[in-house]
């Protein structure tokens, strides 16, 4: 019998969905353009059973993949469970066997030594496979037209690393995937390594080394000629796990550090620059990076204090909700200097955000289009569960040439999920688009899929394909063309 805890990441809104189908002919609102042809795959947490252990959180449920097929003014959608190792062993069992959130100490005995990971935080279709991700295990591959699950993988033997991240980047001057593994070698290690896919899905070569220490590494930049790393510390280690404690903890005595990979076969940790940040602070996800002479721009959301309650400070401190805001900032390096001190830090907006995104086509480049969600606290919030249910309860389009600013609120009862950017066409110019995002509505508890015209997302969306469920809070997605479906 379910039963599902009672903290919040499992009740009100963020209550577990657990369901798989399809819709053909989803009901729309308004008019796609006809000649958008493509798919919209991105994945949630989300447990097929109640939790092994009571106290878990929801970061730790199964991946759950949505794909919106988009072609002739239609939107298809479909839905499917990532059948990981997890998956599959606690299916065939009927119920939940692995514990808490990362830590194998709280498992059942019969699964000690098995592939923990849920593939459930990111979701990206490379050399004609959906690659499903989750930082602290394999790539998982699914197909990226029905969903099947085809398995973990290590790329025949070629790739070293044990774990492969949740945030690749895709240089769109050679087509190949640029990703990063830590923990690279075992269970908490400070292993980490940088490595490259060709377009035909090949490891092309891997960089091992060293971090400063056992944190969280979630995303990075890359820009012509190195790979770009913010190292935080939001940390762990056995201690913790040994204690039951939260997974990760974060420490405002330790340092933050940005490091400097060079992108190059038989490069090596010597050949590593690192720069020692100011101050301590909380760093978000990455919207781009890109190199100018020997100055890397490197552009992302920080916070002044944590931004996770869900991972509270190791001093036991509580949660800061406004120091926890981030707002997008650039930092400024140089390699020309002999020290690793900063060149420069620039706040780019007064705008609390996160999930920030850019124009893919213009990743690793100098740039000028970015969307991210706002949090405004000054609006209202109707739905179950507090105000904090809502925070991303804005999408903003931000133009870095002129500084200007287009802000859409999307109502007392909703929140949004993560947007994407969408090129018109193939040739179009930098952020000539749409952007596309899941509105939740938290009271009606449906969600739409609303499609914004990307330089005027202030209008609000111009078409919304209407789901007759609400999709749960999902983490990351991207827009795949028919081509990379394998269906021009």
């Amino acid at each position: 019998m379910a039963h599902f805890p009672a903290n919040p990441g499992f009740q009100g809104a963020m209550r577990p969905l657990r369901l798989q189908g399809d819709i053909l002919d989803v009901e729309i609102e308004g008019e796609i353009p006809a000649d958008l042809d493509g798919a919209f795959h991105r994945v949630h947490p989300d447990p097929q059973f109640t939790p092994y252990d009571p106290n878990d959180q929801f970061f730790n449920g199964d991946g759950m993949v949505s794909m919106f097929r988009v072609k002739n003014g239609k939107v298809d959608f479909k839905q499917r469970y990532a059948q990981t190792d997890k998956w599959k062993i606690e299916n065939a069992a009927g119920r939940a066997l692995f514990g808490a959130y990362r830590n194998h100490l709280t498992d059942d005995p019969s699964v000690a030594g098995k592939i923990r990971g849920t593939a459930n935080t990111n979701v990206m279709v490379h050399a004609g496979r959906l690659y499903a991700m989750k930082e602290d295990s394999p790539c998982l591959l699914m197909d990226p037209n029905t969903l099947e699950t085809q398995g973990y993988t290590q790329f025949d033997g070629r790739l070293a690393a044990q774990t492969f991240c949740a945030h690749p980047k895709i240089d769109p001057k050679t087509g190949n995937m640029c990703a990063f593994s830590y923990m690279s070698k075992g269970y908490l290690t400070l292993d980490m390594s940088y490595f490259e896919i060709s377009p035909s899905g090949e490891v092309l070569f891997e960089i091992p080394f060293e971090n400063k220490y056992l944190c969280m590494m979630h995303d990075f930049g890359v820009t012509d000629d190195y790979a770009v790393f913010n190292v935080m510390p939001c940390i762990t280690n056995l201690e913790r796990l040994e204690k039951g404690m939260p997974y990760f903890g974060f420490d405002h005595a330790m340092p933050v550090w940005l490091a400097v990979v060079p992108r190059k076969a038989g490069a090596s940790a010597k050949d590593i620059r690192w720069f020692k940040a100011p101050a301590n602070c909380f760093t978000g996800h990455v919207m781009n990076a890109f190199q100018d002479g020997t100055r890397i721009h490197f552009d992302l959301p920080i916070a002044a204090k944590n931004s996770f309650p869900f991972f509270p400070d190791v001093t036991g401190a509580p949660f800061d909700p406004i120091g926890g805001m981030s707002y997008l900032t650039r930092w400024t390096v140089d390699l020309a200097s002999n020290g690793e001190s900063f060149d420069r830090i620039e706040k780019l907006t007064d705008q609390a955000d996160e999930f920030p995104r850019i124009d893919d086509r213009y990743a690793t480049q100098a740039y000028r289009h970015g969307w991210m969600l706002v949090f405004d606290v000054t609006k209202p919030y109707e739905g179950p569960g507090g105000a904090f249910m809502a925070i991303t309860n804005s999408l903003c389009h931000k133009d870095l040439a002129t500084g200007a600013e287009q802000t859409w609120w999307a109502g007392p009862q909703c929140a949004i999920q993560e947007p994407c950017f969408v090129p018109r066409n193939a040739t179009a110019p930098e952020g000539d688009g749409y952007v596309i995002a899941l509105v939740d509505n938290h009271v009606t508890n449906y969600t739409e899929l609303c499609f914004f015209d990307a330089q005027r997302v202030d209008e609000g969306p111009f078409a919304r394909a209407k789901l007759p469920v609400r999709i749960r809070q999902g983490l990351h997605g991207n827009w795949s063309s028919a081509a990379q479906l394998g269906q021009a």
